[in-house]
């Protein structure tokens, strides 16, 4: 009986083992099917049109229906087996990483002799995927959450007032889909559990159907799967996958999918140490989902168990920070010094039809922040902080600003140069000091919700640093 357990034991180990391995052999082979024509996060609809066009006869594409203002909205079929399995991203405009993840897909599903064809006829076999990349067009075109009508469409699941809504629900009826993937980015402020030394790189839900967050078969194997991808996404960024809340939202697609069958997996994209433009949580996008669809296909998601899945941590809001200054003396207009903690945050202002943006830094928090952490962290202690001075003299344009020695400006406490021809708001944010206009114009306290240029000072008093539009600078 023992040499059974042990043998049981082992050859479960080896198919965990293998069922992982996927995962990591798909997040190794990325690079090799990344779709370059999608820089960054801002891209638009043409971008996306331009690409489907370009698949081959492996894929059945078909405009769906139209948005709100007219833009074509596509579904993409790949395989032709009994599975049958539905897959959305970017329902909100501003969150198109899981976009760019599926076009790199159908780069991959397009590829042969690479070691990966047997997983390929695998998926093509059993299942039959069904993609809506960017469901919602007229949002991604103005980088916004919303569509035109200012609906947003992951609350419009039950009255369907939308097109993108009911051209989802359609498809999702005609298909019958056995399986949904609902793709999602969030803040990256998220964190993994509370208190946490991890960012929420990427959360997962099993979404619930009711109110008392009960869990059926069609629930419970959505948990599985997730219960899978995490163990295989701990190798590449341990301690950085959530679980997000799964309090019932009545309006919400995912969890109304679950109500209507479709064992529903949520997907959402936080934050990742140097990857502002998410190209490293594209990849762990395309190989979870691959995985997850491998998994699908050969049942292998019943190794693991609902157990597995409440282990993994809550996703939990404002943790983060884009800077954190730990326990810096402040030294305040009444002359006395306070010992604080200060939390920036970059906001993205966009430009030029939103296919750019710059930043603009934001106090997001003051006092003790100790269970908060930051992208960039500065231990302050022994430092002191003082809102900085504007440079006495008005110069003429941007580009006098340009030539001048900024780090000099910054080490003799002069952060704010008052320009006569301030330039563009981008131009000026590519800066070492803040630039402002004639009028001398700029937040002069420390105070949540303000963007005051700081003056860092160690010990000596001298200018060690400078906190200028939420970045600190080193000025040595």
């Amino acid at each position: 009986m023992r040499s059974l357990i042990a043998v049981f034991l082992l050859c479960s180990s080896f198919l965990l083992t293998a069922q992982n391995d996927w995962l990591t052999r798909l997040h190794d082979a990325h690079s090799d099917y990344i779709v370059d024509e999608l820089e960054g996060r801002r891209f638009k609809h043409d971008h996306i049109v331009a690409l489907l066009g370009q698949l081959g006869s492996d894929f059945d594409v078909k405009v769906e229906g139209q948005s709100v203002e007219g833009r074509d909205i596509y579904t993409v079929r790949y395989g032709n087996g009994a599975t049958k399995v539905l897959l959305w991203s970017q329902m909100h405009g501003d969150e198109p990483t899981a976009t760019a993840a599926v076009m790199d897909m159908f780069r991959f599903l397009s590829a042969s002799g690479d070691g990966f064809d047997d997983l390929r006829r695998t998926l093509r076999d059993r299942l039959t995927l069904v993609f809506i990349p960017m469901l919602n067009p007229d949002g991604a075109e103005d980088f916004e959450r919303r569509n035109a009508l200012g609906v947003d469409l992951n609350r419009d699941a039950l009255r369907l007032s939308t097109p993108e809504a009911q051209l989802l629900k359609r498809v999702r009826d005609e298909l019958d889909a056995d399986w949904g993937f609902n793709l999602h980015d969030q803040s990256r402020f998220y964190g993994a559990g509370y208190p946490t030394e991890n960012m929420a790189t990427l959360s997962f839900l099993a979404p619930a159907y009711d109110f008392r967050r009960s869990v059926n078969p069609n629930r419970e194997r959505a948990m599985q799967v997730i219960a899978q991808l995490n163990a295989g996404l701990q190798r590449h960024m341990p301690g950085k996958v959530a679980r997000y809340s799964d309090a019932f939202e009545p309006r919400a697609f995912g969890d109304n999918m679950q109500l209507w069958g479709t064992s529903t997996i949520l997907i959402e994209s936080g934050g990742y140490p140097g990857d502002r433009e998410k190209q490293y949580i594209r990849k762990l996008n395309f190989a979870s989902i691959l995985a997850a669809c491998q998994s699908i296909a050969t049942k292998g998601y019943r190794s693991f168990t609902k157990a597995d899945y409440n282990k993994i941590p809550y996703n939990r809001g404002g943790v983060y920070n884009d800077l954190l200054l730990r326990e810096v003396k402040y030294r305040h207009s009444d002359d006395n010094e306070y010992l604080l903690d200060v939390a920036f945050d970059l906001q993205e202002r966009e430009y030029l039809g939103a296919r750019r943006f710059y930043f603009r830094g934001r106090i997001d928090d003051i006092g003790d922040l100790s269970y908060q952490r930051g992208y960039d962290e500065f231990a302050g202690n022994g430092y002191t902080a003082e809102i900085a001075k504007a440079f006495p003299e008005l110069i003429q344009n941007l580009a006098a600003v340009k030539e001048m020695d900024q780090m000099a400006l910054l080490r003799a406490g002069y952060a704010i140069v008052k320009v006569q021809k301030p330039g563009r708001p981008w131009e000026q944010a590519e800066q070492d000091v803040l630039v402002v206009g004639a009028e001398g114009i700029y937040d002069r306290e420390l105070a949540v919700g303000l963007n005051p240029p700081l003056i860092i000072r160690d010990a000596a008093g001298v200018v060690k640093y400078a906190v200028v539009n939420g970045r600190l600078i080193p000025v040595e």
